[in-house]
């Protein structure tokens, strides 16, 4: 059975119209990384060059990663029944996140420029993460099992479906989407009666 070529026409718009419904749906735009709504900025409306930037950025942290980097040194999560390797500093994308959220780096200060504008309130985790989730470390079959209650990952890139790893390393990243901000606190999915934490952890 042949399909007109309009009706196939037709499929092809609406399944494009889905795709880009859906990718809206998880959009930044209108969200609080969507810094072009702060009362300061005074751009052109670009949603994304706070961090990312298509000539002249850094592959270092993040893809075209175009925002100041924090230079400042954390304390570290630290406890006597974490059984994996403590990491001496934050790194890969957890180094990105901390850049805004540390609160030594301007949220404007991105593209070559210094800005002045530091993240407020509870957004501002500071640098002493003793009492934040651990990242920066190595989660692997031997981690879980040396713990007794942790998930044995899928791979080096995934824990769960939905909570990936980074090289091996679980960061901030692996439990915040910060592109999708459909669940609070840009969670990769919602943690009503601790289920994202549950993906994880078995205790």
């Amino acid at each position: 059975m042949k399909f007109p070529k309009m009706l196939i026409m037709m499929v092809a718009v609406l399944a494009g119209l889905a795709l880009v419904a859906s990718t809206q749906a998880a959009s930044i735009v209108g969200s609080k990384h969507d810094l072009t709504k702060q009362s300061w900025y005074s751009g052109d409306g670009q949603v994304c060059v706070f961090c990312h930037a298509p000539h002249g950025a850094s592959n270092t942290l993040a893809p075209l990663w175009n925002h100041g980097t924090t230079t400042a040194t954390f304390t570290m999560y630290s406890s006597p029944t974490f059984q994996g390797v403590i990491a001496a500093q934050p790194s890969g994308n957890s180094k990105a996140c901390l850049s805004c959220h540390d609160g030594t780096v301007a949220l404007d200060t991105y593209g070559g420029a210094t800005g002045s504008h530091i993240v407020a309130g509870s957004a501002n985790v500071g640098t002493d993460l003793t009492n934040d989730h651990p990242v920066s470390f190595t989660y692997d079959a031997a981690l879980a099992t040396a713990d007794g209650g942790l998930v044995t990952p899928a791979s080096a890139a995934l824990v769960v479906t939905g909570v990936p790893l980074f090289y091996g390393k679980l960061e901030c990243a692996s439990c915040h989407a910060v592109h999708d901000p459909q669940y609070g606190m840009f969670l990769r999915a919602s943690n009503a009666a601790s289920a994202l934490c549950l993906k994880c952890h078995s205790k």
